[in-house]
């Protein structure tokens, strides 16, 4: 670009003022280039909300341009600034977020409210003494907590993501993670004890609007390299873990079912979940067994006796207690991915199937607990046979409890930027008690 048509400035040497520069052209100025997507005088990365009337704007930073909510990551602060737009007799302005789980049984009657965190900053109080008007333009920052502890146990949970769920039918139930900012400029009525009205110039400018919060998280390791097979199976790595069960036979020998998943049970939710399944017994149970077996997928295949699957539990108990020794939740449980086998190999003894499961788009957030509201994802191996009277095997059920992480496994987090700033994703690490919260790391 030539720069024969620019305008010539001083330099900084002649200690002059900088010129003026305006969002618009002045008359003897003209645009040698425009960005016609970007709105006059509106940062390109923030949310916008302003009150009834135009008297106060909300601001927040750090956001999609063109997002309907604003989001947020882990330790992520809430960063923004209110325009004062009509200061006149305002005596206050005050600007919090909050985080509230609501939990409501249907048929059962049941409802409860639980606060997960208040956080509330007074940004301006009117001097009495000086009587100096509210400044046209107040900054804020309000930090999100990163967990939060049950009023009745103390127990401590990292903070839950934004999330609803419900399920239909008698009994029943609603969730509701939600999450929110809200702003207030006292103004108080100019005629004593009268009901607030814009008819007598009095009444607070209100604004409040829900937000996303969306915590990040990735594997603490990699997914291991695949199992190498062996005469007789596979040869097993400390980075696979087995899980073992039995397929009860009602004539004839068991046969033994070893399902192998990588050893850390953390996988990135979009990603595939590899697995290998091997089945040991005598040839002749092993051949009884095979029509109610694994089979690689084909078009024309319409039934399959052997699943494997990622089900999610989401658990709903108001009380959130034991009566008589006997819990009061309501759950419903959902597959969000199914698995593809392929065969991997046998023997005399013996046949193996490798394969992945896939899981379903739709899943946006992982698993997490908050006071009577919880997630839990499990792998499920499952053989249901077509006439259990008359199969030669009993039905298998194997369950095993994974965690879903949002973010792929990466070495430092490089790379990978989160909601609303640069925060990395947290890592999550397996525990030796899977039953018990795997450990979450922040960095």
């Amino acid at each position: 670009m030539s720069t024969a048509s620019l305008p010539g400035y001083p330099s900084s040497a002649s200690h002059v003022h900088s010129p003026t520069y305006t969002a618009a052209p002045q008359a003897d100025e003209y645009r040698l280039a425009h960005n016609a997507r970007l709105r006059p005088n509106r940062s390109p990365r923030e949310f916008v909300k302003q009150a009834k009337g135009g008297g106060v704007v909300l601001r927040l930073v750090g956001q999609d341009d063109h997002a309907t909510v604003p989001v947020y990551g882990y330790n992520a602060s809430v960063h923004g600034t209110l325009d004062i737009n009509k200061r006149e007799g305002i005596t206050s302005v005050e600007v919090q977020i909050e985080g509230t789980l609501k939990l409501e049984e249907v048929a059962e009657g049941g409802s409860t409210n639980c606060k997960l965190f208040l956080n509330r900053s007074i940004l301006w109080v009117k001097d009495r003494i000086y009587e100096a008007p509210c400044p046209s333009s107040l900054p804020f920052s309000l930090a999100l907590p990163t967990t939060f502890s049950e009023s009745d146990g103390g127990k401590t949970y990292p903070l839950p993501p934004s999330h609803e769920s419900h399920l239909s039918g008698l009994p029943g139930f609603r969730a509701r993670v939600d999450y929110a900012i809200s702003v207030v400029a006292v103004k108080p009525n100019l005629v004593p004890h009268a009901v607030k009205s814009s008819l007598l110039k009095g009444g607070d400018w209100t604004i409040s609007t829900p937000f996303e919060y969306l915590p990040r998280t990735c594997p603490s390791v990699p997914l291991p390299l695949p199992l190498v097979p062996i005469r007789g199976g596979v040869l097993e790595t400390p980075q696979w873990k087995v899980f073992p069960s039995l397929v009860h036979g009602n004539r004839g020998e068991d046969i033994m079912v070893k399902l192998y998943l990588p050893a850390s049970r953390i996988f990135c939710m979009h990603q595939p979940i590899p697995f290998y399944v091997m089945f040991s017994s005598s040839a002749i149970s092993l051949a009884a067994f095979m029509p109610l077996g694994p089979m690689v997928a084909m078009p024309s295949l319409k039934k399959q006796y052997t699943k494997i699957q990622l089900l999610r539990q989401t658990t709903v108990d108001v009380r959130n207690e034991l009566i008589l020794g006997t819990r009061t939740d309501i759950w419903r449980v959902d597959c969000i991915g199914e698995g593809a086998f392929k065969h991997a190999g046998d023997g005399p003894h013996w046949t193996a199937f490798s394969g992945e499961i896939y899981i379903s788009p739709d899943v946006k957030v992982g698993g997490f607990k908050a006071c009577g509201f919880s997630i839990k994802d499990f792998v499920v191996l499952n053989m249901t046979p077509p006439d259990p009277l008359k199969s030669p095997f009993k039905e298998l059920r194997l369950v095993v409890p994974i965690r879903l992480a949002t973010d792929p496994y990466t070495a430092d987090g490089s790379g990978l930027t989160a909601y609303s700033g640069h925060y990395r994703p947290s890592s999550i690490s397996s525990s030796d008690e899977f039953e018990a919260a795997p450990e979450l790391r922040y960095g």
